[in-house]
């Protein structure tokens, strides 16, 4: 009986294991990485790996601090250095970040409801997305999470209230050691929970929390001072004038309404669902629950809002909290189908609306994936891929009528909720697993891959060592990753050497006074030889 219980126990953290590990996992056999910031990360990754320094990078840049560097060289370290080896730490903060969803929830909701979260956060596709790409964000997230769920179990387990408040502590001094100022965006959305409800819990008065941040904080002060001391700068300036930068720059026109289309359209349909959840919070739970819940994942919003510099992995931490409203909503939504309900309307009419858009999923899957003819759209194997995605996710909401129709018009009473529940997840399961093993979710730059593959330029990047021109730009960036032996960084091409090879913007060759030989050309890159 003890065996069995502790199986139950662990039973929901190996479904979830299962449900996100693989999705995670699956991958097409040839990988690139995305310009700018992923392959950035990484070259400054390989950097520190190549010149075994972890506190000098050979590049002095102290606008961002280094925890993302780190993980990335920790990772190159380990297992060499790749674009798979890369994402690691972001696939490994990912599955912890699910588990914590989880954990989170189970304190805050019931446990079916955390279970849906959990699952619901690994389908939302710019999670997924950003789950598999070797930059800080999600494990910045997952820092977030840890010190939210740190705090919780601190007011839950009073004895034990000083370990968790210094857990607390130290994930927000790592968080900022991973993603500098990002880290207090949702810290700040917590206090509205630390303080009006500080008499029930003491946090911000329990030492230990500050400690915690302090011993967290001390990495990045040892580099802090080290890049001081060595690069007689002030480097406590360049990273503040770093984030004033982007505080005072609008990017691509986003302007404050961005993230009301932009969450919708990249977390689709779970945005929907975490609005009747927050309906259901409000009128039904704790104060607690809707301080965190509602509280926290709102004035998160409106930070990142009217933050002048608005992209759409700045909102990445609200996905967690729209997962758990959207777990909520659809295990009050499950009740409903189990049981004989006045609101039964509300999940009919869901299923048949999401049938309804199933069956053009479907048509147009089939369109695409059969390469039936379409104006203006080749039939190639790119589309086709597009067309298995919307295959899978269609035919998995084309389940969500299905089970409904079975169970109340023809009395298959064994159609529970959990068909009804799964017919929602499974869809959107698929979808992000064929994405993922085709490579359109992980293959960004097909063809500087391909370039460095090419016989010549292999051979020439294996065996000699390659210049480059300061000023790199986003491909530039990806060439400087891919190249075996990157020489140096020169700011002319007239600094080039006679038989040195180098990578070279075409629109730099007419400053080239010296004959030379194209290798290779990928977008507005060359790869040369300069000539005796």
């Amino acid at each position: 009986m003890l065996k069995i219980s502790r199986l139950q126990a662990l039973l929901p953290y190996l479904t979830l294991l299962l449900w996100s590990v693989p999705l995670l996992l699956f991958s097409h056999e040839q990988q690139s990485l995305m310009a700018h910031d992923e392959g950035l990360y990484s070259w400054r990754a390989k950097l520190i790996v190549e010149s075994s320094n972890w506190l000098k990078p050979s590049i002095a840049n102290y606008g961002k601090t280094p925890g993302a560097y780190w993980l990335i060289a920790s990772s190159f370290s380990l297992f060499g250095i790749s674009e798979a080896t890369a994402r690691i730490p972001s696939i490994i903060a990912g599955i912890i970040s699910v588990i914590l969803v989880y954990e989170i929830g189970t304190i805050l909701l019931s446990k079916r409801a955390a279970w849906l979260a959990a699952a619901i956060l690994s389908v939302e596709f710019f999670w997924f997305q950003y789950s598999r790409l070797a930059v800080p964000d999600v494990p910045m997230v997952c820092m977030a999470l840890l010190g939210s769920w740190s705090l919780l179990k601190a007011e839950r387990h009073p004895k034990y209230q000083g370990f968790w408040s210094f857990v607390a502590g130290i994930s927000l001094g790592l968080g900022f050691l991973i993603r500098s100022y990002m880290i207090f965006l949702p810290a700040i959305a917590l206090l509205p929970y630390l303080i009006w409800e500080h008499r029930r819990h003491r946090h911000l008065t329990n030492p230990m929390l500050y400690l915690g941040f302090v011993v967290g904080f001390i990495p990045t002060i040892v580099w802090l001072l080290n890049g001081w001391l060595h690069y007689d700068k002030d480097t406590f300036q360049e990273l503040f004038q770093f984030i004033f930068r982007l505080s005072s720059d609008e990017s691509d026109g986003n302007t404050w309404p961005y993230y009301f289309w932009n969450i919708p359209a990249k977390a689709f349909p779970w945005p929907f669902f975490s609005l009747l959840g927050i309906g259901i919070c409000l009128r039904n739970l704790l104060p607690r629950q809707k301080l965190i819940l509602v509280g926290l994942p709102l004035i998160l919003f409106v930070e990142i809002s009217f933050f002048s510099t608005r992209l759409p992995h700045y909102a990445l931490a609200l996905y967690p909290f729209v997962a758990l409203l959207a777990g909520l909503a659809l295990d009050w939504l499950a009740r409903i189908y189990e049981n004989k309900s006045p609101r039964k309307w509300l999940p009919q009419n869901l299923s048949y609306a999401f049938g309804g858009l199933a069956c053009l999923l479907v048509l147009a899957g089939v369109a695409l994936y059969g390469s039936f003819p379409i104006p203006g759209v080749k039939g190639d194997a790119q589309i086709q891929k597009y067309g298995a995605i919307a295959l899978g996710l269609g035919l998995g909401w084309l389940m969500l009528p299905a089970v409904w129709m079975g169970r109340y018009y023809f009395g298959k009473k064994f159609l529970t909720a959990r068909y009804w529940l799964a017919a929602w997840l499974v869809g959107p399961w698929f979808a992000l697993a064929v994405a993922g093993s085709t490579g359109l979710i992980g293959d960004y730059n097909p063809e500087i891959k391909a370039l460095m593959q090419q016989p010549e330029i292999a051979a020439v990047l294996q065996t000699h060592p390659v210049n480059w021109i300061r000023g790199t730009g986003k491909t530039g960036v990806l060439l400087c990753f891919y190249t075996h032996d990157l020489a140096k960084q020169v700011k002319q091409v007239s600094e080039l050497q006679p038989s040195s090879y180098a990578w070279i913007r075409s629109e730099q060759l007419a400053n080239l006074s010296s004959p030379y030989r194209a290798i290779g050309e990928v977008r507005e890159w060359q790869l040369i030889q300069v000539l005796q």
